[in-house]
């Protein structure tokens, strides 16, 4: 009888939801857009160390004297560390707030890049790519969180998206920069974005979601109002959040047990791979490229393509980016497979490094626009505050996890196959694209109400 009455209440304050039509949430005030760079700055620290190796690899092999398997731990570092950053960055973002919480991976991040600006051997490297491993898993959850609490509905997407921008830009500046500037000075620039972040999380509100989930109602009121506007109306958005957060904790108290609950199951899987980012140097250099050219011309393009993401995600919907994403990433690793089998067999040798090049860059164009961005989209938005600390901790350590043992394994991979390696990151592509098709739900125009009120609604065989 309890359940079937929180059943009908549910339904009630959806339909509630759906036919509600608040201008004051459609509002994009010049707060929501400075919270949303400050954010993005941790972003752009985050593409520089995608893409630092790539740049930094033939320099600090030489000035350290590494070994392949020294630099190949030093790459898969960051990514190790980020997996453990991602251990604690729900519950760091529940107990701190999400502002007090970019501030902590801002500190790791700043003594990271220092440490390898100024490292002396192979020790401080790798500490100092550890550290600022460890802020980026921080990172890599709390923004795209932060973003989608504080923006409308409408643009909550592109605005989401645009953590993925920064991220290329940053990809863009270690590719480009890294043909004329060393290793040390490319450290340097890393941290900068950490410096402007910390001074202008001072100017920007917390999230309004999470000061309802630790129940100050008076500064939910305020953070809305400087988000909204001093003149709009936030009754209706501030009551809504404030009764849906109540829903979901009382649906469920947060376990680790309710992520297999049905309504939650199937948005857990979500990891991705940076080795083509963090290698895109070997691969040409292995194609036979020029690495100059081939790097500069794809600094040249991370930021466009990344613009595309930015722009399509509120207007095609969620699910046919992603589809599209992973349907291009599954065929250029098959071509780029297809290209270095070619060059084995010595067969087309003037052609061969050119269209690898060309299969690189659409690889890395088809994973901006969907699967570098996307997934963190809907993870920020489809998990409720009552599961959104452990669900998106074990998303983030997932998708670091793995890049991590990519990264690590990448060159020793192409040591043992070339073209298989890309072979199976193909397979894989062709996985991940059958079950975006089958289990991913949209969310384009839907507030993080509306959404979390769907999946309440939802039976979960076990009431």
């Amino acid at each position: 009888m309890m359940v079937e009455e929180k059943e009908r209440s549910i339904e009630e304050r959806l339909l509630q939801l759906k036919n509600q039509n608040d201008d004051s949430d459609c509002r994009i005030t010049a707060c929501v857009i400075l919270g949303t760079f400050v954010a993005v700055c941790g972003s752009f620290s985050f593409g520089v160390s995608l893409g630092y190796t790539s740049g930094a690899e033939i320099g600090i092999m030489k000035d350290l004297g590494l070994t392949i398997a020294q630099f190949s731990a030093f790459a898969s570092f960051s990514t190790l560390g980020a997996a453990i950053g991602a251990l604690f960055s729900g519950k760091m973002a529940i107990i701190l707030g999400r502002r007090k919480t970019m501030w902590v991976s801002d500190l790791l991040c700043i003594i990271g890049w220092f440490s390898i600006a100024f490292a002396k051997d192979v020790i401080w490297l790798n500490f100092g790519r550890i550290s600022s491993g460890i802020g980026l898993g921080l990172i890599s959850y709390v923004v795209p969180v932060y973003i989608a609490e504080i923006s409308p509905k409408h643009v909550r997407g592109t605005f989401t998206f645009t953590n993925q921008l920064l991220q290329n830009s940053g990809l863009a500046m270690v590719y480009f920069s890294g043909n004329f500037l060393n290793w040390r000075k490319l450290a340097l620039l890393g941290a900068l974005p950490c410096f402007i972040q910390v001074i202008g999380l001072f100017f920007v509100p917390e999230s309004p979601r999470w000061l309802a989930k630790v129940g100050t109602d008076k500064e939910l009121e305020n953070s809305l109002l400087r988000l909204r506007g001093r003149d709009a109306d936030i009754s209706r958005e501030a009551s809504d959040i404030q009764v849906m957060t109540k829903i979901v904790e009382n649906d469920s108290k947060s376990s680790f047990c309710d992520l297999f609950q049905r309504k939650y199951r199937y948005t857990l899987v979500f990891s991705g791979s940076s080795a083509v980012l963090s290698y895109a140097s070997t691969i040409l250099r292995k194609a036979g490229f020029s690495v100059t050219v081939g790097s500069t011309l794809l600094g040249l393009f991370m930021i466009p393509k990344a613009m595309i993401g930015v722009i399509l995600v509120d207007k095609w919907g969620r699910r046919p980016l992603l589809l599209t994403s992973v349907s291009g990433m599954c065929i250029t690793s098959m071509l780029i497979g297809v290209a270095f089998t070619l060059q084995k067999m010595q067969l087309l040798q003037e052609l061969t490094p050119v269209f690898t090049f060309i299969c690189v860059t659409l690889y890395i164009g088809t994973f901006a626009i969907g699967m570098g961005g996307l997934p963190w989209v809907i993870m920020s938005e489809i998990f409720p505050m009552n599961i959104k600390v452990t669900a998106g901790s074990i998303v983030t350590l997932v998708s670091w996890s793995s890049s991590s043992i990519v990264t690590y394994a990448f060159n020793f991979l192409l040591e043992w196959s070339t073209q298989g390696t890309f072979y199976v990151f193909g397979a894989t592509g062709g996985v991940a694209l059958l079950f975006i098709w089958l289990l991913v739900p949209e969310t384009k125009g839907l507030s993080l109400e509306e959404i979390q009120a769907s999946l309440i609604r939802q039976p979960d065989g076990i009431n």
